[in-house]
């Protein structure tokens, strides 16, 4: 896999966050024994019509030639692909699938975005999703009375599996709870902690709220919220919240007022017909479709400092931003798509309040095309990372229901080369920038536990992938303990706090804060840039490459060796391992052998890479 090579992190394009109209050095890398290039240079799609601009050579090092072009941004999303024409005159296209010998799509291009840069500290930070009614009950739990719908559980008790139980489980977990286990994820390195929804509703999930207004008092109230991102700011964790545009819940105050006056402001939040029948999310009767071609709904909900998206952003609330629920299919109902304006009014509405704040979205699929950086920062997708990692790291016919999507719920097998395939080509959609912010999750509340159809010891491997890949690597709360669960709700287990010091508990716990450790120590895993080195049926591996270092990865699922071409990774001779118990080893032809007897994920760090006139 020694081929020429450029992506989007700072070693190849110089301008991270581009203005409009702005000229931005872009560089590809040639290796030396790359010999007949008559010509170098990109293809880019101003207004959509083609330009082509010729590279500079600057020059060799370390048995890399390396060019530069200069791109001038002329739009929001400007795309852009390499050429090399051949001196047989072949003409080959680089995009963000690979090389080609035909033309290739815009779709795939390397794209520089214009627009609503995400704030820094997001980049490539750890998450951690906490779904409160199942993480700690402090000793406030239980001052509000319990309503009609809870039905109180023990928190040993089990997780029921059927509906309406599974919804009416109440265990009491409350936003005091989070506070006082807030040292647990600093010791976990988390920069980022995201909340499933905080507001009233009639399920223990709260996707169905019945106010937007204030925080449940069964959490502890809009209190309980301000003393907990207090708390965490104090500790240099963020906060984000969860709010579902989609729809709201049948008990909600709007929705009840558009039930009982067809003549009030509210009948329009909703798709309701003459007959009082309404759309929901789905076949669920309990979640109202919103329509937003209301001015009125837009104005309270997402539009301007007083909406709530903007209430929870401003003091003394100063939430850091909002990961947004079923994102694909808000605004979209048969020939309606307001998605775009919903999602463009709720950015705007962030930036003038506070542009140091993070947007993510739900996408259950790719979602690329609404993940190109006019508003969503990056995207919670199933599609790119999750559903490739467990076809790969699961045993055949595991659990895949819930929210991760799979085909007739059936996990299907994959090789490390079926997960290079899926990684490549689900990544190509996106810009740089968002796939940098794009969650790179094993499980969510959502879905079934990763750690329950797992082959015999690659969770830590599959932890791996998520921190060393580029993404947000995430935690669903309890993964660290090693919990398991067949289904989404069976997931959303109490957590078992006094099983720390338990061996497994420990052994897995120890697993997560040393790879969680490994991503806060090494930056270039957060910006740098991703280059695949070797794929098997079996094994992977690949370089994150910046200036400052190199991180070299390997992961397999069984005993495996893999050879990379020599040269490849420039330095190798001054690999040290900082990572996993993995072998590397130097050929007399200069190829690198990554080896193990069993499962295994391996790291060695790398000097930086050098760049020919790099300073100039």
């Amino acid at each position: 896999m020694l081929t020429a090579h450029h992506d989007g992190s700072p070693l190849y394009v110089l301008s991270q966050t581009p203005a409009l109209g702005e000229a931005v050095r872009v560089r590809l890398r040639v290796p030396d024994a790359v010999t007949d290039v008559a010509w170098v240079g990109t293809r880019s799609n101003p207004d959509r019509e083609p330009r082509f601009d010729a590279a500079v050579h600057l020059g060799e090092v370390d048995g890399w030639n390396w060019f530069e072009a200069s791109v001038v941004v002329s739009n929001p999303v400007h795309g852009y692909r390499w050429l090399m024409v051949m001196r047989d005159g072949r003409q080959l296209w680089l995009n963000q699938r690979g090389w080609s010998s035909i033309e290739v799509r815009d779709a795939d291009d390397f794209k520089l975005v214009a627009t609503n840069a995400p704030p820094e500290w997001a980049v490539g930070a750890t998450v951690y999703e906490i779904f409160p009614d199942r993480f700690a009950r402090s000793s406030h739990a239980g001052d509000a009375p319990l309503p009609e719908w809870a039905v109180a559980a023990e928190w040993t008790d089990p997780v029921a599996r059927t509906w309406p139980a599974q919804s009416q489980q109440f265990f009491g977990g409350d936003l005091d709870g989070v506070i006082e286990h807030l040292d647990h994820l600093v010791d976990l390195h988390i920069e980022i902690l995201y909340l499933t929804p905080f507001f009233p509703s009639q399920s223990n999930h709260r996707y169905d709220a019945s106010s937007f207004d204030h925080v449940d008092p069964l959490l502890g109230g809009d209190a309980a919220l301000v003393r907990l991102v207090d708390a965490a700011h104090a500790r240099g964790i963020r906060v984000i919240g969860d709010l579902t545009t989609n729809h709201s819940g049948t008990a909600h105050e709007w929705f009840r007022t558009a039930m009982a006056d067809p003549d009030s402001d509210e009948r329009s939040f909703y798709f309701i017909g003459d007959d009082g029948d309404y759309e929901t999310w789905l076949d669920a009767r309990s979640l109202p479709k919103l329509d937003w071609s209301s001015p009125e709904l837009r104005r309270r909900f997402i539009d301007g400092p007083d909406s709530v998206v903007g209430k929870y952003l401003r003091a003394p609330f100063s939430l850091d931003g909002w990961r947004i629920d079923v994102a694909n299919m808000t605004g979209r109902l048969r020939d309606a798509d307001l998605n775009t304006d919903v999602r463009r009014t709720i950015r705007r509405t962030m930036l003038d309040i506070n542009p140091d704040t993070v947007l993510f979205a739900e996408s259950t699929n790719d979602g690329a095309d609404d993940f190109q950086g006019d508003a969503w920062h990056g995207a919670m997708t199933y599609a790119p990372f999750t559903r490739p990692l467990w076809s790969w790291l699961q045993k055949p016919g595991s659990p895949g229901g819930g929210g991760i999507g799979f085909a007739l719920q059936q996990v299907p097998t994959f090789t490390a080369r079926d997960f290079f395939d899926a990684q490549r080509a689900m990544g190509a959609g996106y810009p740089w920038r968002s796939r940098l912010l794009t969650f790179n999750a094993l499980d969510t509340h959502d879905t079934p536990r990763f750690a329950t159809g797992a082959l015999p010891g690659t969770v830590p491997v599959a932890f791996g992938l998520s921190v060393t890949l580029p993404g947000e690597p995430v935690v669903w709360a309890g993964d660290e303990f090693g919990l398991t669960g067949e289904t989404g709700e069976a997931s959303r287990t109490p957590m078992p706090w006094t099983s720390q010091a338990e061996p497994d508990a420990a052994a897995a716990l120890a697993s997560y804060r040393e790879l969680t450790a490994l991503r806060r120590e090494h930056p270039v895993l957060a910006t740098g840039g991703l280059r695949w080195l070797a794929v098997a049926d079996e094994a992977l591996a690949f370089a994150r490459e910046s200036t400052d270092e190199t991180l070299l990865v390997f992961a397999t699922r069984s005993g495996e060796s893999l050879e990379v071409d020599p040269g490849a990774v420039p330095g190798e001779a001054e690999a040290v391992v900082i990572h996993g118990d993995a072998a590397l080893s130097r050929q007399a032809s200069g190829a690198l052998t990554l080896s193990s007897t069993g499962p295994a994920f391996g790291v060695w760090r790398l000097p930086g890479v050098r760049v020919p006139g790099a300073d100039a």
